[in-house]
């Protein structure tokens, strides 16, 4: 049986947002999507980027996967790439403006490969996929003993992974030298809702 909580929460939609935005729906069902800025944010349930950043219907370009994590370029690689699928979709055929890589505050994904715990095995897809993040992490300099501050520190790093991965692209490197694109990182706090924004020259992560 379909989920009673989703039937009831697209019913309030219908009624209330749909109907009072309903001209913009159809005129993007009938232009087709413009977003300049694409998100590439963590499927955590308590991050949704369109909740965050208030984006109305065609906005944002969202992708999302285990703690916001871009891979390499590896156009020959075995495994199936959502993640780059995804990217080359916003910047060869949208053309967005902009990239945003957006990290949080408790990433399970992060604290998990941190811990070395389940979910994470040496053969499951959650394992594999968060070992991308093991550079990263061994250039911390917190120790591990001051756990919190070690987390934060590597929730930064794999934003900082992440934008070191997109220049690896061919087509994002060309768009940025070009002066066509912009790629940014961000990291929101769940309990505080404070977002923090990387500055470019100097790395850190400032307060909006």
């Amino acid at each position: 049986m379909f989920p009673e909580r989703l039937t009831t929460g697209y019913q309030s939609f219908l009624d209330g947002r749909f109907a009072s935005e309903r001209a913009r729906y159809q005129h993007l069902a009938g232009l087709g999507q413009a977003p300049s800025i694409m998100v590439i944010g963590c499927v955590d349930s308590r991050v949704s980027p369109e909740v965050i950043f208030d984006a109305d219907p065609g906005e944002l370009l969202v992708a999302r996967n285990v703690a916001n994590l871009v891979p390499r370029y590896e156009p020959e690689g075995t495994q199936q790439h959502g993640t780059s699928a995804a990217l080359e979709f916003a910047v060869k055929a949208l053309k967005v403006s902009h990239i945003v890589v957006l990290g949080h505050a408790f990433c399970g994904g992060i604290k998990a490969f941190a811990s070395d715990e389940a979910p994470l095995t040496s053969s499951d897809f959650i394992g594999r996929w968060m070992r991308q993040i093991s550079p990263a992490a061994d250039a911390i300099a917190t120790p591990k003993t001051d756990w919190e501050a070690y987390l934060r520190q590597l929730e930064f790093a794999s934003v900082e992974l992440s934008l070191k991965n997109l220049m690896t692209f061919p087509f994002v490197k060309a768009a940025v030298e070009q002066g066509e694109l912009h790629l940014h990182g961000a990291y929101f706090g769940v309990a505080s809702g404070k977002l923090l924004v990387r500055d470019e020259k100097s790395g850190t992560f400032e307060p909006v």
